[in-house]
């Protein structure tokens, strides 16, 4: 498969709607994510150089730096996800006639799963970084296009949301006890930082738009 960033987009929806396993559901998380960060980019390319906002404009740059860098990452974890999976996916073609070779099977599946694991996990971690970046762009941007800082914390909960369902699906597969409980901390720990933020910045944006979302 091409790169996701070199890929129309028209490509990738029917690469993903395609009876074929890659993308799935975590490289659209991913390119979900990508896109909420790009329109986070969006409203403070609105908002930079405008001096209307010149008291914000130092901050400013700083979030369109941090944004662009996650849009980017976002992209790149689309195309992660992929060879995650595909790694998976050649793990069950490896011979199985002798002990031996089941053992090393098994190994090889147990190594490639934890792999699964991890990639859908920093697309949350990235995720709940553009969420984070949607309150106060959204309160202190662009007014005009507030409402375009609001749709971005929405896909960027959607993604991170998406992606911590591929992290359990891999987690059920995986017999090392103190990854699964490692891990597993790690999902839980994200998520409860996810409802405090997403709480913040929907409260951010709804005070920018004067309307409720």
């Amino acid at each position: 498969m091409s790169s996701t960033a070199t890929m129309t987009l028209g490509d990738f929806l029917d690469q993903l709607a395609a009876k074929q396993s890659t993308p799935g559901g975590g490289g659209a998380a991913a390119l979900t994510g990508s896109q909420a960060a790009a329109l986070v980019s969006m409203v403070l390319n609105f908002t930079v150089g405008v001096k209307k906002y010149a008291d914000v404009e130092e901050e400013m740059q700083g979030y369109l730096r941090q944004s662009e860098t996650l849009r980017q990452q976002l992209l790149q974890l689309a195309d992660e996800d992929v060879e995650a999976f595909t790694a998976v996916s050649a793990c069950y073609g490896m011979p199985k006639a002798s002990a031996e070779e089941k053992a090393a099977r098994t190994a090889a599946l147990q190594k490639a799963l934890k792999g699964a694991a991890q990639t859908p996990f920093k697309t949350a971690q990235a995720s709940l970084s553009v969420m984070e970046l949607a309150g106060p762009v959204g309160a202190k941007g662009n007014v005009n296009i507030a409402s375009d800082a609001a749709t971005a914390l929405y896909l960027a909960n959607a993604a991170l949301r998406s992606a911590i369902v591929n992290v359990n699906i891999n987690l059920k597969f995986i017999k090392d006890e103190a990854f699964v409980a490692e891990w597993s901390a790690r999902r839980d720990a994200l998520l409860a930082k996810a409802d405090v933020v997403y709480a913040q910045s929907k409260t951010a944006c709804e005070a920018a738009l004067e309307l409720p979302l």
